[in-house]
């Protein structure tokens, strides 16, 4: 086969574009990402197969993303996914509808086996399932589905919805998926894309990651070309390789390592930082306190991306202002840890939605980036790309394994609000009621942001919490409700707290001040000592708490957001034990600070990791 044989991947703005070409080069084949209008002519003799990206657009509503026909003459064989499922089904006659069967989050697949003419017995597997159970999880983010099969086209799997979850076009080599095979959440994803390279494709292993470190420094030397390299260290698990990778692959004396102390961190956060790269040689990093610098740009800020936005461009400054102190201004590029998922929330692709504006992603930098001011090591890579990069390094396993945190610190935790007394309401659902909270966060549905409200429900535990909590009930409902409510994103159940208060209680004007950052910081201090200490919590990914002026008494209320994940483009609510969720209420409660402790129940869709 041909070395340079590929599967085209064609973008159409989906949050896991990239990720659909990183799981293509896990099975060892060479994949490529072309933009959505890319001529069938201008993939050569070398593309073997093709896959169409989901997307923010509606097929149904919109018209479609510009895109060549030609390619479904052209004999090459075709995986839609999500909105390419959709369009494929538009382009040969069917129908695509929006709004009855929104689906975010887990669904259970019932796939279908061929039948022999004129009869009812399964005789074989559909090749695109070939080796998987006829019931399996995958992973679906979406608003618009098939409505009506298009002509010659078969369902070939369906949710409980009844919906055309995927088709297929045997003859023609042409399927389409609603869900997401790409993401880990899909459980048989991975060998679902093996069968359509390797079995539909006829792909052959040619592509391999030994070389990805050299790659990786071969690029650093290429931008980098004889200028210094500035790189602001916030002393997570991203910046730190950087760091390291910087210093391993230029002159040491080219390299000058940032730490912003910016009021923002968590509890001695800063000093431990300090402490921990100087154990591994990366002793030459300068610490500057922009504490009080900090809050003053963000008096009377509540929205979040304004937030993000303030923050973003502070940092710029003092990267400026320290570059003209050492006198590197004049010959210097900016380094920053920016992973793939930076990117792409930040609506960093052609027709990709943004979903937060990461504080590497203002206008600023994006300016600098068209100038080629700013170096960008670990761009196209993962959370745990990073990981193993750091493994290579020989970087310790606490710095390796770190929660990550966001660079914009506890702003981002810390929810805001110009005014007060705003209720919560009671609206119906199954017979029943839940709470829709006065507050508001930023989610992802259907590859779109949303900035929505969370809801509330009561009684989630099974005798108390002496008898432990319903996490396989929880984890039904939690999407039930986002799916068939519009206006919410999120779901909180009740931790701690007089639920005979919530309907008594409102927001209050609230900004990002150094009191309210101090509760944050003990609060998360409290979660992560019990947290660390339990090895029954090692599957946590992430663990943001966030701060919200939600209560009854001029109190704060607090969330938990424990998650699981490998990558950060999809993620599943960790489940706590119940000791340590005991622990962390007890100490909470001690403060005499908080009204409610909510736990957030919400996957990745709809609700992103962080709330802001």
């Amino acid at each position: 086969m041909d070395n340079n044989a590929h599967i085209a991947i064609l973008d159409f703005g989906s949050q896991y574009t990239h990720l659909i070409a990183r799981r293509i080069r896990e099975l060892g084949v060479k994949s490529r990402i072309y933009p959505n209008e890319t001529e069938i002519g201008q993939f050569g003799n070398s593309a073997i197969g093709i896959i169409l990206s989901g997307g923010p657009r509606s097929v149904a509503r919109e018209p479609a993303l510009s895109h060549d026909p030609a390619i479904f003459q052209s004999g090459i064989p075709i995986l839609g996914l999500c909105y390419g499922h959709q369009l494929i089904a538009r382009h040969f006659g069917g129908i695509v509808a929006s709004g009855i069967a929104r689906e975010y989050g887990l669904a259970q697949l019932s796939i279908f086996n061929i039948s022999a003419q004129g009869g009812s017995v399964a005789v074989e597997q559909y090749s695109i399932f070939k080796n998987i159970s006829s019931c399996t999880n995958v992973w679906m983010s979406h608003g618009d589905h098939v409505e009506t099969l298009p002509p010659g086209f078969t369902k070939i799997a369906t949710t409980g919805n009844n919906s055309v979850a995927a088709m297929s076009q045997e003859e023609k080599k042409i399927y389409g998926f609603q869900f997401h095979p790409e993401v880990r959440h899909t459980t048989d994803g991975g060998q679902m894309l093996s069968n359509f390279v390797f079995n539909i494709c006829g792909a052959e292993v040619n592509w391999t990651s030994d070389s990805m470190m050299e790659e990786i420094q071969k690029d650093i030397r290429r931008s980098a070309g004889d200028k210094n390299v500035f790189l602001l260290v916030s002393g997570g698990v991203d910046s730190t390789v950087c760091f390291a990778l910087l210093e391993k692959t230029l002159d040491k004396n080219r390299v000058y390592g940032l730490h912003v102390d910016n009021g923002l961190m968590r509890l001695n956060e800063s000093a431990s930082i300090r402490t921990a790269l100087k154990t591994i040689g990366l002793d030459d990093l300068r610490v500057y306190d922009a504490a009080e610098e900090m809050l003053e740009q963000l008096k009377d800020v509540c929205d979040p991306e304004k937030k993000r936005n303030i923050i973003g461009d502070l940092f710029l400054d003092i990267a400026e202002r320290v570059m003209k102190e050492v006198g590197v201004e004049k010959n210097w590029l900016l380094c920053q840890g920016t992973i793939y998922p930076d990117t792409i929330e930040s609506g960093g692709t052609k027709h990709s939605d943004k979903i937060k504006t990461h504080h590497n992603r203002v206008d600023r930098v994006n300016q600098m980036i068209d100038k080629g001011l700013v170096i960008e090591p670990l761009k196209n890579l993962y959370k745990d790309e990073v990981r193993e990069i750091a493994r290579l390094l020989g970087l310790p396993a606490p710095l390796v394994n770190r929660h990550p945190f966001p660079g914009p610190g506890l702003a981002i935790r810390c929810l805001c609000s110009e005014k007060s007394s705003y209720p919560p309401a009671l609206e119906q659902w199954n017979n029943g009621t839940i709470v829709r909270m006065p507050i508001k966060s930023v989610g992802v549905q259907g590859d779109e942001r949303s900035y929505s409200h969370p809801a509330l429900v009561f009684s989630p535990l099974s005798g108390g919490m002496k008898g432990g909590l319903n996490w396989h009930g929880l984890r039904t409902l939690s999407p039930q409700i986002t799916n068939t409510h519009k206006n919410v994103n999120r779901v909180l159940f009740l931790v701690s707290g007089d639920e005979n208060k919530i309907l008594d209680s409102t927001i209050k004007q609230a900004y990002v001040t150094k009191d309210r950052l101090d509760l944050l910081r003990n609060i998360d201090a409290i979660v992560r000592k019990h947290t660390f200490r339990d090895t029954s919590c090692n599957h946590i990914w992430q663990f943001p708490v966030v701060l919200v002026p939600f209560g009854y008494r001029h109190r704060e209320s607090v969330v938990l957001r424990p998650v699981e994940s490998q990558d950060a483009m999809t993620v599943s609510f960790a489940e706590l034990p119940d000791s340590v969720l005991a622990n962390i209420k007890q100490d909470v409660e001690r403060l005499g600070a908080i009204d409610f402790i909510f736990y957030d129940i919400t996957n990745k869709p709809p609700g992103t990791i962080e709330w802001e």
